[in-house]
């Protein structure tokens, strides 16, 4: 498989924990670049249903190796929690789960600041997953941040979080917010770190060992293009770089070494939070909705759902170099008739073959759409590209040409079985 970096190339959500499950086969190692336990990938093995949120989708194949890089945010007792979990599925973490110990750490006063930030802003709140995330990268570029390397050190971790938990008390004092205890906070992460000591290691070294022997890594992404601090929404943005890039920085392996870029996303539009979403359809989210889909796999939130955005997609394709395409949920479209696809926008009288950067420009963006007939066959059984429909396959060859990158999978359903290699 070579190096493979994985992205999402809409709003996220685009089912990347399914796509990196299936890749997962033939990788060695799996690596998560970015992102916090913002982040949400659902995995089906048979009928069981796995969450994941910082461990990579990899930890459910035996002999994977799984790398949480340094450019992940992470809330030690959250991952305590969720190795936990996976234990308890008799998944095991131990020997096969690494943590860079430059990674930096997420505290209960991120997520405080994280809520009271979006409470201040109302109606323009950026629709957060409340989680801490954007304060903790904050710290990160603002050189105050805590990193798992200062966990793992008892006697500097206490200097450091005594000093951080007054710091923060007195903004959260401004805010109206309760102050957090020290005694508390430090129990807590104390306990946490001890049990994450072992996992933690100088991960850019693994890395590259790995690279020197030839094995296959896979980069998972979290969140999707348009969520990029740089390249999406801002500031409807999540805090990281979500495009290919980050794979690179948030990992500690070179451009050069990467092989391949994969593009994920889904066979119609979603998003969770605030900002644009100019194919926004209501009838077609309350279809899924109803269908019990589109609910985000971190809050439960209902998914903002719309057509397929030709627009969005071709320009991620530019932005992440993306060669091929894995296209999710095409199932979702069964019975829907006609299709619409988005081609281009109409701003003020002209019209635009790539998003503004402007996300309030993109907010009044008006979808130029071109239609395609539907399918009432049901996509789920299929198991080769001819299986589909021949109405599934014109629409799928049309939005890969749209995208202009080369469709390789098309997932029908979320178990490992429901997915098509072309």
């Amino acid at each position: 498989m070579a190096n493979t970096i994985l992205v999402g190339a809409q709003w996220g959500d685009e089912g990347k924990g399914k796509i990196i499950d299936v890749l997962t086969e033939q990788a060695d190692i799996v690596v998560r670049t970015q992102g916090g336990n913002n982040a949400g990938h659902t995995v089906f093995i048979g009928k069981q249903k796995y969450v994941l949120h910082l461990v990579p989708s990899g930890i459910l194949r035996k002999r994977k190796l799984c790398v949480v890089g340094n450019g992940v945010v992470i809330d030690p007792v959250s991952l305590v929690a969720e190795i936990d979990g996976l234990r308890q599925f008799g998944v095991k973490c131990e020997g096969n789960l690494f943590i860079s110990e430059t990674a930096h750490l997420v505290f209960p006063y991120h997520r405080e600041l994280d809520a009271q930030r979006e409470i201040l802003k109302g109606k323009n709140k950026i629709g957060t997953t409340k989680r801490g995330i954007g304060p903790a990268y904050g710290d990160k570029a603002a050189r105050t941040g805590a990193r798992m390397i200062d966990l793992i050190n008892p006697p500097r971790f206490e200097e450091v979080l005594r000093n951080k938990i007054k710091e923060n008390n007195e903004i959260l004092k401004a805010f109206g917010a309760k102050p957090l205890s020290f005694k508390k906070v430090h129990a807590a992460y104390r306990a946490a770190g001890d049990r994450l000591k072992p996992f933690v290691v100088n991960t850019v070294v693994l890395l590259h060992e790995a690279v020197r022997q030839q094995k296959d890594l896979l980069f998972e992404g979290a969140q999707g293009t348009f969520l990029d601090i740089d390249h999406g929404t801002y500031p409807f943005v999540t805090s990281s770089n979500t495009t290919a890039g980050g794979a690179c920085t948030g990992s500690g392996v070179p451009p050069h070494r990467m092989d391949r870029v994969v593009g994920v996303m889904k066979a119609y539009t979603t998003r969770v939070g605030e900002g644009p979403l100019p194919t926004e359809d209501a009838s077609l989210a309350k279809r899924l909705h109803e269908m019990g889909r589109e609910f985000g796999a971190t809050t439960g939130r209902a998914r903002r759902c719309g057509w397929f955005d030709a627009v969005a997609t071709h320009y991620a394709r530019m932005i992440n170099g993306i060669d091929e395409l894995a296209i999710t949920n095409l199932d979702g479209l069964d019975g829907v008739n006609p299709i619409s696809i988005c081609v281009g926008y109409r701003l003020n009288g002209k019209r635009l073959d790539v998003p503004p950067c402007d996300s309030a420009q993109w907010n009044n963006c008006e979808p130029i759409y071109e239609t395609m007939p539907g399918w009432s066959e049901s996509t789920r059984s299929a198991r080769k590209f001819s299986d589909l429909p021949k109405r599934a396959r014109d629409y799928l060859k049309r939005i890969s040409a749209l995208t202009s990158a080369k469709l390789t999978i098309v997932s029908v359903g979320p178990t490992r079985a429901e997915t098509i290699m072309l």
